[in-house]
């Protein structure tokens, strides 16, 4: 399980270093792809299916399942790890995240958000004042859910 947060600069070509505790936890073989609040998602190649279970088993028909797909798998990379933890971030993932010279990376459970420094401070600042209002909110989603 990948937990924390870790700040990390990022070179003029891109490349990062991963920390070595969350590299030990994900491996050398990584998927980075596309995020949600433009930020970037990166799994163990691993542990790719089981984090995208759910997008795979929707009819091709339904435009969302679709939708998803294309953010989520249209825009992934596989990347390795150098013998210094460190890889490039592809230059339109980069572009996406708008990744300046600093980075945060935030270990969620099965997978990791990267996140420019500054943007997650904002966002940071967003859930500090929201979060009694988003837990309010999931747990009514969990009510509902025990109830179909």
């Amino acid at each position: 399980m990948v937990l924390g947060q870790f700040s990390c600069r990022v070179n003029s070509k891109g490349r990062i270093a991963m920390p070595k505790k969350l590299r030990g936890e994900l491996g050398n073989t990584l998927v980075v792809t596309q995020g949600y609040e433009q930020s970037l998602i990166i799994v163990a190649q691993h542990s790719w299916e089981e984090l995208i279970t759910g997008t795979g088993d929707k009819p091709f028909i339904v435009g969302s399942a679709r939708d998803t797909n294309r953010f989520l798998l249209g825009g992934a990379s596989i990347v390795e790890l150098d013998n210094q933890g460190r890889f490039v971030v592809p230059q339109y993932l980069r572009k996406y995240a708008e990744i300046g010279d600093e980075i945060v990376f935030l270990g969620l459970g099965r997978y990791v958000e990267v996140w420019d420094s500054t943007k997650w401070n904002k966002y940071r600042g967003y859930l500090n004042k929201n979060i009694a209002s988003i837990a309010k909110e999931l747990s009514q989603l969990n009510v509902e859910g025990r109830k179909q």
